[in-house]
C-alpha cells in the first residue's frame, strides 16, 4: 500500500438488504456490488437504527442511537453538541468531502434566522466541505441539463426528479415508464462523474503533508420517485417479480396491531393494492439498484486505474430499506426487517486484512458501527458518545471477535409535531408515539411507549404474520425480551452526556 490512506463512504438511500445477487435474491444482480464483496467483509445481518432518513443518518454519522442524539423525524435538529465522523477527521488532518446530501436538520443555535440552512433538513453534516449538493434540492443537476439544451424544466428544482415520459404505452404494455432523460444525464450518473472529476484533482494537489482523501458519495437512488432511465426501466419483467410476503387482506394485515391497521389506513399504502402498479414500482425499484451498481462499477474501475484502489478504506451502506409492499406497506416505517436490513461492505485496503476477503459475516451489525470503524482505520480516537464497536476485528482475524452482540436494536419515532395525525388517530400523547425493537436470531420484540407490545418467533415465522405477545405459552419469552430491551435502553441512555467533559475547541466528545 502507498503512503496514503483515504476514506470513502458511500451511502445509497432506500436498498433493502436483500436485494443483492450474492445473497440470492431471485431476480436483482448486482455484479460490482458482489465484485467489491470478494474484497471486503460483507456483513449480511445489518441494521439500521432508526427510519426514515434524517434519524437512521444521524446514527451513522454520529455513531449513536435514536435515544441519544434524538433526532427522530426528517427535520429535528441535530444537537451541536454531538460530534461525528467528519469532525473527528479533521482532527487527524482529512477535510472530508461530501457529494450529494447526510439529510442534516441543523441545530438552528448555529445560524442566523436567514441563513439557508434554517429552511431545509438536507443541510451538509457539520464538518464536511459540501463539493456536490444533491438532494431533494438538486439545482445543480438541473442547472447542468439547462445548460445541455432540455427546456421546460421546473422551476421548482425537486420536480426534476418526477419529469417523465407520460406515454400511456408504457404501463399498458405493462412496462415501468423511463425517466425523462437518458442514463447518461441521469442525477445517479450525474453525482459519481462529479465524484470522478474531484478525485482526478485529488491526485494532482493534495499536499504532502495530507494524510489521504475523504469522501462521502451519498446517492439518492433508489429511493423514490421510482422512475429508471432507459434501458434500466425494463431490466425487470413485471410477471417475473417476487410476491409480496404479506396477509391475504389489508384488514387482516392491519389485525396485528392497532398502529400497523392505523398506518395501513393511509392513502400512501395504496400503491400496492394494484398488482400492476405495485409491479411497475417494484421493477422500476429493481432498475434503479441496477444503474447504482453499473455507476459503482465506473467508480470502482476508475480508482483501480488512478491508483487510489489500493489506499483507500471503502465502507459501503444504506440509510434504511424499503418495504415494497410487504406487509401491505410503501416505503420506510414501523417495525419490520424489511424497513431496517441493509447492505454492508467494508473494505480494508491493507495487507492485514487479505486473510478476510470475500468473508460473508451472518453476525449481527449496525449503523452505530460506522462511526468506531471508520475512527479506528485512520487512528482517531473514539468519541464517548458512540454506541456502537469497531468492525475492523471481522476483518483482520478469522475468530468472531469477544462478547459480540447477540441482537440488534432499532427505534422509530411516528410522532407528527405539524399534524399531529397519530396521536389523534391512537389516543397518545406526542411523547408515547414510539416503538423500540430488539431483534435476535430466535425472537423479536417490539415495545410501544403507550400501545401493546409485539413478540415474533421468527425462526416458526420468519414473514412476522404472527403475534405471541398473548399466547400464555410464550409469557417467558415476552418477560425475557422486554428485560433485555430494558437493559439495553439503562446502559446506552444518556451515556452521551453523563460521561463526558469539555474538551477546548472539540465540545462534548472526551471521557471523562
Amino acid at each position: 500500500m502507498g503512503h496514503r490512506r483515504n476514506v470513502l463512504l458511500i451511502t445509497v438511500d432506500q436498498w433493502r438488504g436483500d436485494c443483492l445477487s450474492r445473497l440470492g435474491h431471485p431476480l436483482v444482480q448486482t455484479p460490482h456490488l458482489d465484485a467489491l464483496a470478494e474484497e471486503s467483509v460483507q456483513f449480511a445481518a445489518h441494521y439500521c437504527n432508526a427510519v426514515p432518513c434524517g434519524p437512521s443518518r444521524a446514527s451513522i454519522h454520529t455513531g449513536m442511537y435514536l435515544a441519544n442524539h434524538r433526532s427522530g423525524t426528517n427535520g429535528t435538529p441535530l444537537d451541536r453538541r454531538f460530534t461525528n465522523w467528519a469532525i473527528e477527521a479533521r482532527h487527524a488532518g482529512y477535510a472530508p468531502a461530501l457529494f450529494g446530501y447526510t439529510h442534516t436538520a441543523r441545530d438552528p443555535r448555529e445560524f442566523a434566522a436567514d441563513h439557508p440552512y434554517m429552511r431545509t433538513d438536507e443541510g451538509p453534516l457539520p464538518g464536511m466541505d459540501h463539493i456536490l449538493p444533491m438532494g431533494t434540492d438538486c439545482s445543480v443537476w438541473r442547472d447542468w441539463l439547462a445548460e445541455l439544451g432540455y427546456a421546460d424544466l421546473p422551476e421548482d428544482a425537486q420536480f426534476t426528479f418526477l419529469m417523465r415520459d407520460e406515454d400511456p404505452r408504457w404501463q399498458a404494455a405493462g412496462q415501468p415508464r423511463p425517466l425523462r432523460f437518458p442514463a447518461e444525464h441521469s442525477d445517479t450518473r450525474f453525482t459519481v462523474d462529479r465524484l470522478l472529476e474531484w478525485l482526478d484533482g485529488q491526485s494532482k494537489a493534495m499536499p504532502a503533508s495530507a494524510p489521504g482523501w475523504m469522501a462521502h458519495l451519498s446517492l439518492i437512488r433508489p429511493h423514490p420517485p421510482w422512475i429508471a432511465p432507459v434501458p434500466y426501466n425494463t431490466r425487470y419483467d413485471v410477471a417475473d417479480l417476487p410476491a409480496p410476503v404479506r396477509a391475504v387482506s389489508v384488514a387482516e394485515e392491519g389485525a396485528q396491531h392497532p398502529w400497523l391497521a392505523w398506518h395501513l389506513a393511509g392513502p400512501r399504502n395504496a400503491a400496492h393494492d394494484d398488482p400492476l402498479r405495485h409491479g411497475l414500482l417494484q421493477a422500476s425499484y429493481y432498475g434503479l439498484m441496477n444503474e447504482v451498481d453499473d455507476n459503482l462499477g465506473r467508480l470502482f474501475a476508475f480508482m483501480k486505474e488512478q491508483g487510489s484502489w489500493e489506499d483507500t478504506l471503502i465502507i459501503l451502506t444504506s440509510d434504511h430499506g424499503e418495504q415494497m409492499g410487504d406487509h401491505w406497506l410503501l416505503g420506510k416505517t414501523g417495525y419490520f426487517d424489511q424497513s431496517y436490513h441493509v447492505p454492508m461492505f467494508v473494505r480494508d485496503p491493507e495487507v492485514r486484512a487479505d486473510g478476510t476477503r470475500g468473508r460473508l459475516v451472518e453476525h449481527f451489525s449496525e449503523h452505530v458501527d460506522i462511526l468506531p470503524t471508520l475512527l479506528e482505520w485512520i487512528d482517531a480516537p473514539l468519541p464517548r458518545q458512540a454506541d456502537g464497536r469497531s468492525l475492523l476485528p471481522w476483518l483482520h482475524a478469522a475468530d468472531t471477535p469477544e462478547d459480540w452482540r447477540d441482537a440488534v436494536h432499532w427505534e422509530y419515532d411516528f410522532r407528527d409535531p405539524i399534524s399531529g395525525a397519530a396521536e389523534q388517530a391512537l389516543g397518545l400523547d406526542m411523547e408515547l408515539c414510539h416503538l423500540a425493537v430488539r431483534r435476535e436470531r430466535r425472537w423479536k420484540y417490539v415495545h410501544f411507549a403507550g400501545l401493546p407490545p409485539l413478540l415474533f418467533d421468527l425462526e416458526a415465522d420468519p414473514g412476522e404474520a404472527v403475534d405471541l405477545s398473548a399466547d400464555p405459552a410464550a409469557t417467558a419469552a415476552l418477560s425475557e425480551q422486554a428485560r433485555r430491551l430494558l437493559s439495553w435502553r439503562m446502559r446506552c441512555g444518556d451515556r452521551s452526556l453523563n460521561h463526558m467533559r469539555i474538551s477546548p475547541g472539540r465540545g462534548l466528545v472526551t471521557a471523562s
